[in-house]
């Protein structure tokens, strides 16, 4: 083994030392660009200085990417002959990459990009300089850009000159929510973004043809004392040239839809290559939308669709009802891509009409009116597949144990015409102790899970079409589970119904008014018992009943900003019970011990408890693919009332993929108690803190890589000397320094539909360690864990 080690050493040794003498290949009096730096203007106070950051991407030259410190893809691409074309050597140009050489040119226009910049931003006298080091070391140049802002120019004044009088009752008034204020610093950026929210505004009014070209300004720098007084303009429509080449122009037109026309089984390949497909299709006219489908009948009920199109005949062309329809079609889950388009509907003098505004009460007696014009819509969809197979595959294992789950599952898009989505999904889990000493070392699980989705909310009453609400769901599920460990036998039974909504923006919402569990122990070996000493969790693996609600909220803004900063914050919180200890208390009936009274329902003792979890984490991109990720969570349930301990499946644990990645599933914690030897794990609790940090990177094609750092344990919270282990109990003068520490590497594989995920964690410090052997010194395999996973962890 010793040798193998020692192979791969030498090997990895030659690897390095190759990739650092790449300058070899350089030709004389060239110099291969090692560092590019930014040197930001320290004499800009801090509000107004321009980042590094922000000036980064003007630069037209950067060093090659590295890997591990190392040159290894300038090394790699120089392996290829130059004067041999064939697979492997076009392999090497490709993955590799040429040297990035000292450019002159390119150094020029970098200087001039960023002068173009920071003048962008309000700084006309700034200046820029690169200074460049080939003393650096052989062969090798160091470049520093340094930036001088100078004084910047602000806005003294801001006028308004609006050549279409009627779209003034848009504008004027609009003016608190100006981007635009004077003593601002003359900011490009802002002009356009100011531009850009007025047009936006106006296409919600129905000005279809409306843009950001119809909006320019005038700066004036004359007055001196780095002033500008800025005014905007905002201009007519053109129309065309008259026979002098003169400009023609006219009011905006405000826009009205005429006919909306979905196609909710487009198919553009049948018509480009199909010459009898505009001969199979017949049109459904329902509540002013016009249904073209291919016969026999639509795919989708007539009532769905109208329900989720918020377009009528008639009705002022709204650019937010317009992105709303997209977004809410694509939600129902049943079409793969859906386009809106507009045809403007030729318009002749008889059919010309205005729409009248009557001025100011000061100035009743002006008018102004505006040209009415006509779109028909047509709306485009493609269906997706109606019938979907998919399979998950989880794994973690250390040097003791080991665990396997798979997920089968099956969707139907649209089984009663109407969007709605069923699916069901079939798991199967098998877990393996590894020690000698694990007299019963196999577990088993199956489960099935059902769920059926609505496209809209279930409810008894009726709701207002088209509210502040977007894409509304109700789901409704059941789900059998059953548990064959080595020492106890359990059936796990669920049923629920939740609504499903979400905000326009980046946050989405969940209410479980209905959420039933029945956890039947059957079977609980005596040895299991003897071995666990902890009488909290023995209490949580007796047959219970549990009945509640539970509230979840998700910010998620990745989607909308692929490629660049994102946050994400996920908060769940459920109780259970209350309800029915309220009616028991009036009529029902206490079972038990004077010690330990209780209510039941069904003759099953139920569980009343709360609970809630909270994870923040924070995605910082680091380059156009390298991203540094972080997590905070935190979680806690406390029972009460008819309960003395929180549900098995309600409580919190540690380790895993998606968890503490130096430990298996339920293998760290609480605290610091020790953990005794027992032939399953079973470590949990009723808190957990937790703290991630992952650094991710390219390494070639599909394949990513990723080092990261892992902080957090369970507790519990009350302090039960007969039940559990006082050093399981969470206390905050001291639990920092119960918190497990562990680091470790990844691989990513990012396969487009799918990231499969291997992480390979390694115990730092171990609190349920002895006390003095908590740190880890000597590295162990049984002090590592490997985890599988599909997705990021967070």
């Amino acid at each position: 083994m010793r040798n193998i080690w020692r192979i791969w050493a030498v090997g990895l040794l030659g690897v390095v030392c190759s990739a650092c003498s790449v300058t070899r290949y350089i030709p004389e009096g060239e110099y291969l660009v090692h560092k590019v730096g930014i040197e930001e203007d320290r004499l800009t106070p801090r509000k107004e200085r321009i980042s590094a950051d922000d000036m980064e991407t003007y630069i037209r030259q950067t060093p090659n990417k590295r890997l591990l410190g190392t040159n290894f893809y300038i090394w790699l691409y120089e392996q290829a002959k130059p004067d041999k074309e064939n697979g492997w050597n076009n392999w090497k140009r490709r993955v590799g990459e040429a040297p990035v050489l000292l450019d002159a040119k390119l150094t020029s226009q970098s200087l001039r990009n960023l002068k173009v910049y920071m003048d962008s931003r309000g700084f006309f006298s700034s200046k820029a300089a690169c200074r460049i080091d080939t003393n650096y070391r052989r062969r090798r140049v160091r470049m520093t850009y340094i930036t001088r802002q100078g004084s910047p120019y602000h806005i003294s004044n801001i006028t308004y000159e609006i050549r279409d009088k009627f779209l003034e009752q848009f504008i004027l008034p609009d003016t608190g929510k100006c981007l635009l204020h004077r003593g601002d610093i003359f900011n490009i950026s802002k002009l356009d973004e100011e531009r850009e929210r007025i047009a936006s505004e106006l296409n919600k009014a129905g000005y279809f043809n409306f843009s950001v070209n119809n909006i320019e300004y005038v700066a004036d720098t004359l007055g001196g004392g780095n002033k500008v007084d800025l005014k905007m303009i905002v201009k007519q429509r053109l129309t065309g040239y008259d026979e002098r080449g003169q400009a023609l122009m006219e009011d905006n037109t405000v826009y009205r839809l005429r006919r909306i026309n979905l196609f909710p089984n487009y198919d553009p390949m049948a018509i480009r290559n199909d010459s009898t497909y505009a001969r199979r299709l017949d049109t459904l006219y329902y509540r002013g939308l016009n249904i073209i489908y291919e016969k026999p009948r639509p795919n989708l009920r007539p009532l769905v669709l109208r329900q989720t199109i918020p377009l009528y005949p008639n009705s002022i062309y709204n650019s937010e009802r317009i992105n709303r329809t997209y977004l809410d079609l694509m939600s129902l889950g049943y079409f793969k891509t859906a386009r809106i388009s507009f045809t403007e509907e030729p318009r002749t003098v008889a059919e010309t009409n205005f729409v009248s505004y009557v001025g100011p009460a000061a100035d009743t007696l002006v008018t102004r009116r505006a040209r009415e014009g006509y779109l028909d819509c047509n709306i485009l969809c493609t269906p997706t597949l109606k019938q979907s197979f998919k399979i998950d595959l989880e794994g973690s294992t250390t040097s003791s144990f080991y665990g396997l789950k798979a997920t089968v599952g099956y969707q139907n898009r649209n089984i009663f015409r109407g969007a709605e989505s069923f699916d069901v999904a079939f798991t199967v889990g098998y877990e393996f102790m590894k020690a000698d000493n694990a007299k019963k070392k196999h577990a088993k699980e199956f489960g099935v899970t059902t769920g059926l989705t609505f496209p809209r909310f279930l409810v008894p009453w009726r709701m207002r079409r088209f509210s502040t609400i977007n894409q509304p769901k109700t789901k409704i599920e059941l789900s059998v589970n059953l548990q064959d460990r080595s020492f106890y036998h359990r059936t796990l039974t669920s049923a629920g119904i939740t609504y499903l909504w979400s905000n326009s923006k980046y946050s989405s919402f969940s209410f479980r008014p209905i959420d039933i569990n029945v956890v039947d122990v059957s079977y609980l070996d005596p040895d299991f018992l003897k071995d666990t000493e902890n009488l909290y969790l023995i209490n949580s693996y007796k047959t219970q009943f549990i009945a509640g609600l539970s509230f979840g909220y998700t910010f998620n803004n990745q989607l909308k900003n692929l490629g660049r900063n994102a946050t994400v914050i996920r908060f769940n919180a459920e109780t259970s019970g209350n309800s029915i200890y309220a009616f028991s208390k009036l009529f029902g009936k206490k079972h038990g011990t004077s010690e330990d009274s209780y209510y039941t329902i069904f003759d099953i003792r139920y569980s009343q408890y709360f609970r809630f979890d909270l994870s923040l984490s924070r995605k910082i991109m680091l380059g156009e693919k390298a991203a540094l990720a972080g997590r905070l969570y935190g979680g806690l349930a406390l029972a009460y009332g008819n309960s003395t301990s929180v549900p098995f499946d309600r409580l919190f644990y540690a380790g895993g993929s998606n968890s503490m990645r130096g430990w298996a599933p339920r293998t760290l914690g609480p605290g610091s108690a020790p953990i005794t030897e027992t032939k399953f794990p079973t470590q949990l609790g009723d808190m957990k803190l937790e703290a991630n940090l992952e650094l991710r990177f390219p390494i070639w094609g599909i394949v990513h890589g990723a080092t990261f750092l892992d902080a957090g344990n369970i507790w519990f919270l009350k302090n039960k000397p007969e039940e559990y282990s006082p050093d399981a109990v969470f206390h905050l003068r001291d639990f920092y320094k119960q918190m497990a520490l562990n680091t470790g590497i990844g691989l990513r594989f990012d396969i487009k539909f799918a990231v499969l995920r291997l992480d390979w964690g390694i115990q730092l410090h171990d609190p349920n360690a002895p006390a003095g052997q908590r740190w880890i010194h000597d590295f162990k395999w049984k002090n590592t864990a490997l985890n599988f996973g599909v997705g990021y962890p967070f």
